[in-house]
């Protein structure tokens, strides 16, 4: 039976990204359907063609569907959807709001409504043979310390709804596993790709680098609070890899993988790499976070800085990421996660060339 593959998140950038590697570990075989919201579907046809030129596929190997995760039929014509069920094979559910600002309902209603509705296809597929579920590391919430792959365990509070809602759509997965081969991904805090520094927006890691941009001017630039606290980022390319890997790996059904560094930097060693790279410049003295989450209050001034009050939060965290299973999984793929010092020039360089670009800067609320 030929595999089908169905991505929902598409055209996005690790989407499209994973459907690229999906297709080069299998050689080429199989057919690929995307579900894309209405509002996308010019630039995700442009997308499908660019990817299909790259590959040099047939115009049928890749399918783009319209639908919406959050509507219990998924498609705008339910009817597709019953034509897909006998050629689906493999289904990687990658659609979310991944906005650490994000509003609690909107954050509901596609990460846990959404997925809900898509687990529910899921189950009713007859030739399923994997359900990957993309995930995040920080499901754990405010839970510190160590913080294992094979736990699943509900926390005293999130620091967002984005951790919040991400962790409610994984509870929901997790109960899949019983019924379905699932396979669920837990990224950490993804930066652009290793050797070129592409990436599709400036948020995460590239908030530090609007921040000391807007600041280059100033003859001292403080450190924002300790920076004790271990900064899991991890580059876009290795989490893609690893993620085609595991997908199709066999001993990978019923696990979840934490796709983080196993040797992360504090956030004062990411701050100091950072500033040299892009300003030649070290921090002298602090800002203690507590003022910086107050200046970050004020609405203009966090606009202007191009930083969400809510990136702080990770600054002063506690906890450290096991990825064990991870590791032992993809140990004989020759997948590895690159020291964040390898890729901070493509990074920066990425960034100085783009830092002008609206596109790539996300809107601070």
């Amino acid at each position: 039976m030929e595999k089908g593959y169905f991505f929902t998140g598409f055209p996005g950038f690790i989407c499209n990204q994973l459907i690229r590697e999906v297709w080069k570990k299998n050689k080429l075989q199989g057919q690929v359907f995307a579900l894309v919201l209405p509002g996308m579907a010019n630039k995700a046809e442009t997308e499908r063609k660019t990817i299909l030129s790259e590959l040099g596929l047939p115009d049928t190997s890749l399918t783009i569907i319209e639908g919406d995760i959050t509507r219990p039929e998924l498609l705008n014509n339910p009817e597709e959807l019953v034509n897909l069920n006998e050629k689906i094979t493999h289904v990687f559910h990658l659609a979310a709001i991944y906005d650490l600002a994000v509003p609690r309902d909107i954050a509901y209603k596609v990460n846990v409504y959404g997925t809900a509705n898509v687990n529910e296809w899921v189950r009713g597929l007859p030739n399923v043979e994997r359900y990957t579920y993309f995930s995040t590391a920080f499901v754990v919430g405010v839970r510190e310390g160590t913080l294992y792959e094979t736990e699943l365990i509900r926390p005293a509070h999130f620091k967002n709804h984005y951790e919040e809602t991400k962790f409610e759509a994984e509870v929901l997965v997790e109960g899949m596993k019983k019924d379905v081969p699932v396979t669920i991904i837990r990224p950490g805090i993804v930066k652009g790709h290793s050797h070129t520094g592409e990436t599709i927006k400036f948020d995460g890691p590239y908030f530090i680098m609007n921040f000391l941009e807007r600041l280059k001017f100033l003859p001292i630039i403080p450190r924002l609070g300790k920076g004790e606290a271990f900064v899991n980022l991890v580059p876009v390319d290795y989490i893609i890899q690893a993620t085609a890997y595991l997908s199709l790996l066999e001993k990978a059904a019923g696990k979840t993988y934490h796709l983080t560094d196993p040797r992360p930097y504090r956030a004062s060693e990411l701050y100091e790499i950072i500033m040299q790279e892009l300003l030649n410049k070290q921090p002298k003295g602090s800002i203690p976070l507590t003022l910086g989450k107050w200046f970050l209050s004020i609405k203009p001034l966090r606009k202007y800085l191009g930083v969400e009050k809510e990136a702080l939060d990770y600054f002063s965290w506690m906890g450290n990421f096991d990825n064990t299973q991870a590791q032992n999984d993809l140990k004989d793929s020759g997948i590895i996660c690159p020291d964040f010092r390898e890729g901070i020039k493509p990074m920066a360089s990425f960034y100085l060339r783009q830092k002008d670009n609206p596109s790539y800067h996300i809107n601070i609320l």
